[in-house]
């Protein structure tokens, strides 16, 4: 059932991070160790796409979505609630639209804490 809310917020387990490719890759090797390849290979991806496009774009998105990941995972129980949630969308057994909502929600504190 998605109706289940997680425990309080506790307080972040580092502080937010510069939105920069060495502040976000710390954190993220602080906080998911395991999902380090996965940012190097998206930076590389992100850098290389940049510049044969001439354009910030990639980059911007990298930062967006590294950005909002390490301010949910500062979070244990929400990153906890998220990936619930995720698998309540992904099973498909149940109605995902307060799943999904719940999703959105989520993302978007994240972004504003980390001021994207």
């Amino acid at each position: 059932m998605t109706a289940h809310r997680p425990e309080p917020l506790t307080e972040p387990l580092i502080p937010m991070p510069a939105l920069t490719p060495e502040a976000l890759r710390a954190a993220v090797e602080k906080l998911t160790p395991s999902r380090v390849p996965a940012f190097v290979q998206d930076l590389v991806e992100a850098t290389t796409s940049a510049q044969q496009n001439q354009s910030l774009a990639p980059l911007r998105t990298f930062v967006h979505t590294w950005g909002v990941f390490v301010a949910i995972q500062r979070r244990p129980p929400l990153a906890a609630r998220l990936r619930h949630l995720e698998e309540v969308v992904g099973a498909g057994t149940e109605d995902p639209t307060e799943a999904m909502a719940e999703i959105r929600a989520i993302h978007a504190a994240a972004e504003a804490e980390a001021s994207l």
